[in-house]
Formats: structure tokens, C-alpha cells, sequence
């Protein structure tokens, strides 16, 4: 059961990153383009993201146990700390270089191309990098 909620959503996130634009690296970037030619139709596509994401976070908050009967995971930290401003930096970094953010690299690898495998590779290094990254972002600072 738990597979097929998983294959359902990603096959709907995967179609909806297809119909919005999203894996058109021209879009994103005429996106981030605010000062040139901005293309704004991405507001439309957060706007219709972040609707029905509120939505659902108010109904999972009432719940203990998702559709699948898995426990519900506590909600997290409310507090901005180093690991999520660096995240947040490197992230817009690569979404602004690339025009691509991870789930729409991944999905437009059908595509084909050098490009999407560049991309896939720098994103799996970064992500083989995080864990002694976020071990120094985590070191306490030193007594003075």
C-alpha cells in the first residue's frame, strides 16, 4: 500500500512539473530574471503548490497516523539555525545557476543530453559532501 501512495504522488508531481514548466530551465530562470525579461506564470505554479499544502498541513497536524499507519513525524524545529540559511544559500545557488531544482533535474533526465547528467552528478556529489559539511556547521563554536 505504502508503495503505491508513493508511485501515485510522485507520478502526479512528475506530470505536474511537466505541465507547469518546471523542468524548462528558460521558464525557471525567466523566473529569477526580475530585473530583465521576468516571466512571472512560476507564481502561479507556487501559488497552486502552496494552497493545498497548507491545507493538508492543517489536516495531518490533527492526525496521529498517516493514510499507510505510519506514525506521524513531530513537526520541526520552528527556529532558523546555520544548517538551514547555508542549505537555503546553496540551494537558490544551484537553482539559479541551473534553472533546475532537484525533483525537476531528476524528471527531465528523460530528455536526454550531457546537461541533465552534469547536473545529476554535481547534485550527487553535493549530496555525498553534506554529511562532513553539516558536521563542521554543527561543531559548537569555540570558548573565547
Amino acid at each position: 500500500m505504502r508503495n503505491m501512495f508513493a508511485f501515485l504522488a510522485g507520478s502526479f508531481f512528475g506530470a505536474g512539473l511537466f505541465v507547469s514548466g518546471m523542468t524548462d530551465t528558460r521558464k525557471v530562470q525567466g523566473w529569477l530574471d526580475i530585473f530583465g525579461n521576468w516571466d512571472p506564470t512560476l507564481a502561479f505554479v507556487m501559488g497552486g503548490a502552496i494552497l493545498p499544502m497548507a491545507i493538508a498541513w492543517r489536516v495531518a497536524a490533527k492526525r496521529r497516523f498517516s493514510l499507510t499507519g505510519d506514525v506521524m513525524p513531530p513537526p520541526p524545529d520552528p527556529r532558523l539555525g546555520r544548517n538551514l540559511v547555508v542549505g537555503s544559500i546553496l540551494f537558490g545557488m544551484g537553482w539559479g545557476l541551473v534553472g533546475l531544482c532537484p525533483g525537476p533535474a531528476i524528471a527531465s533526465l528523460s530528455y536526454g543530453g550531457v546537461e541533465g547528467l552534469v547536473f545529476l552528478g554535481a547534485m550527487l556529489a553535493g549530496m555525498l559532501a553534506m554529511p562532513g559539511l553539516r558536521a563542521w556547521l554543527d561543531r559548537p563554536a569555540p570558548a573565547q
